[in-house]
């Protein structure tokens, strides 16, 4: 799609300025003025180029054409679109920042806000939680000195981070907190205790109930319990959002589960990384795009998200059935060095998934299972080979080396399964219900991040939804994308004075060269940066300047209308 910047309309609005047009006063003087650039503002509206008037960590006015006031500090940006800082819907920086609160991957591309929480939470953690997940941890290690959410939150705004971040509280999460690891239901006076830690969030600023429905504890929840937990959400102003129970063979049927949850809770609903995986399923985008529209045509509010790229990123518990998992990551070592239920996993991960999500099968086989991420200092070597690969060198079949590699590794290892068509993503990237999400963390290319591979789209998915699908092939517009990065899922969330470039909201601004921005990363060499986004602000202030990160983290926990910090107490009542 051939992309231009227009030219200066022959009148201004200004919003919140005095024009002074006849020298009755002198000009008003602002902190920051981004003069001249294609203000596309987050409302899905054509952009127009004029300016953008910053005071402090808010926009003052947005000026068609040009402002009169003066800058103590002014910004070029002929030629350069202005848009409001990106949402990353699915974030999964939570312990990235920890190590590198500069999100380097994702504030180069313009992200100024982390959303977390895609079924775990980093809150509310039992002192048993929080022995497991220090030993079960990988490259990234620190001390567990919060509890809740919002400890969390706090902990990371004292530490310092670059973009602003947000959580919702996961299922999984509140469910091992009073149930532990196993397949096991609640009793009533436990659900009663889960639906407190979730109300407990939301007062924290949890923006609802995330679940991922394919993994072991997560899969052991049913309908009915996502349910009560979502209630509570909604009875905050919160919403639910699920990594669906499949994406595959089942996936109708998990897209019905989550209007089922939606429409009974009364929460809206939004589906992580919209994908219809593997080959058998591809077909099925029509009728999952009917249901959604069925849906939202009845007035319940179903949007989806999703990343840009047609592998999905994971580990190699997606390739095995949940029952040899539960109980944990200790239990299922133990399991597979019994020969008996080995053969039995391997059987089972040569068919679809009887009950589970089978990636590896979806995948199509091992040469399409590539690993990236161990913690075991000797495995490492094998970052970057297919399972296919590996299991030559080991002279086993490509099922014993997955159980094998999980027992040496003593975790999931990280994987990388190719399932998805090319021509439904950029349908997909079309949807006008659709966000945007990159599903990893936000590394930068030094240090510790180099231990293991991230999937690309940690460091190019808004690029390349930029760059490839609407400026080269032409799929969405300008503003419709950058509509679905800022106001739209601000709105979703119920977020306040975010996601729009205009007065009175957060100054969260991201200035790049449409003409240049594209993503580089691979699936060989994923560490490489994006490149094309000029300047970054962050509720004011710079974290980008011609295009490298100045080291500034001005970023806050965005919380949710439950949190009881409002000035009216919050939605939680």
């Amino acid at each position: 799609m051939k992309m231009s910047i227009a030219r200066p309309l022959p009148f201004l609005f200004a919003f919140g300025l005095s024009l002074a047009a006849c020298g009755e006063k002198a000009p008003e003087s602002h902190s920051l003025i981004i003069r001249g650039g294609e203000i596309v503002d987050g409302s899905g509206a054509a952009g127009f180029v004029g300016d953008v008037v910053i005071d402090g960590d808010k926009v003052v006015a947005v000026v068609k054409g040009t402002s009169p006031a003066k800058g103590e500090r002014e910004i070029d940006a002929t030629d350069l679109v202005v848009a409001p800082g990106f949402i990353n819907m699915l974030s999964w920086a939570n312990e990235s920042l920890i190590a590198d609160g500069r999100a380097m991957s994702d504030v180069l591309q313009g992200v100024t806000l982390e959303v977390m929480g895609e079924g775990s939470s980093m809150g509310p953690l039992s002192d048993e939680m929080k022995r497991l997940e220090t030993e079960r941890q990988g490259d990234i290690k620190y001390d567990i000195d919060w509890t809740t959410l919002g400890d969390y939150f706090s902990r990371m705004e004292k530490a310092g981070v670059s973009p602003n971040i947000a959580s919702f509280v996961g299922a999984a999460t509140v469910r091992v907190h009073e149930l532990g690891e196993g397949d096991v239901d609640p009793t009533p006076e436990q659900l009663a205790a889960m639906r407190a830690l979730v109300r407990d969030a939301m007062k924290e600023g949890a923006m609802g109930v995330g679940s991922s429905l394919i993994y072991a504890p997560g899969t052991f929840a049913e309908t009915d319990e996502l349910v009560a937990l979502v209630s509570e959400a909604a009875a905050c102003g919160g919403m639910y959002i699920s990594h669906m129970r499949s994406e595959g063979t089942q996936l109708l049927e998990a897209i019905d589960e989550l209007i089922t949850i939606s429409r009974e809770s009364g929460a809206p609903a939004e589906i992580y990384h919209f994908k219809q995986g593997g080959r058998d399923n591809w077909g099925k985008i029509d009728a999952a795009i009917e249901r959604v529209e069925k849906a939202r045509a009845e007035g319940l509010r179903i949007t989806a998200d999703m990343y840009n790229y047609t592998a999905g990123a994971t580990g190699l518990d997606a390739a095995m059935p949940t029952w040899v998992q539960a109980g944990g990551l200790e239990e299922w070592r133990k399991r597979l060095q019994d020969p008996e239920i080995r053969a039995r996993v391997a059987a089972e991960m040569q068919a679809k998934g009887d009950g589970w999500e089978n990636l590896y099968y979806s995948a199509g086989g091992a040469d399409r299972v590539l690993l990236a991420g161990f913690k075991n200092p000797d495995l490492k070597p094998l970052t970057g080979k297919t399972l296919a690969e590996v299991a030559a060198l080991r002279g086993k079949s490509p099922e014993e080396t997955a159980m094998d590699l999980v027992v040496e590794d003593n975790s999931r290892v990280g994987t990388i399964y190719f399932l998805m068509d090319e021509a439904n993503v950029k349908r997909a990237v079309a949807l006008p219900w659709m966000s945007f999400g990159s599903d990893e963390a936000a590394p930068a290319t030094e240090g510790v991040f180099l231990q293991s591979n991230n999937h690309p789209r940690a460091y190019g998915n808004v690029a390349r939804l930029l760059g490839h699908y609407v400026r080269d092939e032409g799929v969405t517009t300008l503003e419709s994308a950058i509509h679905r990065m800022s106001g739209m899922p601000a709105a979703n969330l119920g977020l306040k004075e975010r996601g729009l470039l205009t007065p009175g909201y957060f100054a969260d601004v991201v200035v790049f060269d449409p003409k240049t921005i594209s993503d580089h990363a691979t699936y060989d060499k994923p560490a490489q940066y994006a490149t094309g986004v000029r300047d970054v602000f962050v509720n004011g202030v710079q974290v980008v300047q011609d295009g490298t990160h100045t080291g500034a983290k001005p970023g806050r926990a965005v919380r949710g209308p439950g949190w009881t910090g409002w000035p009216d107490g919050g939605a939680c009542k």
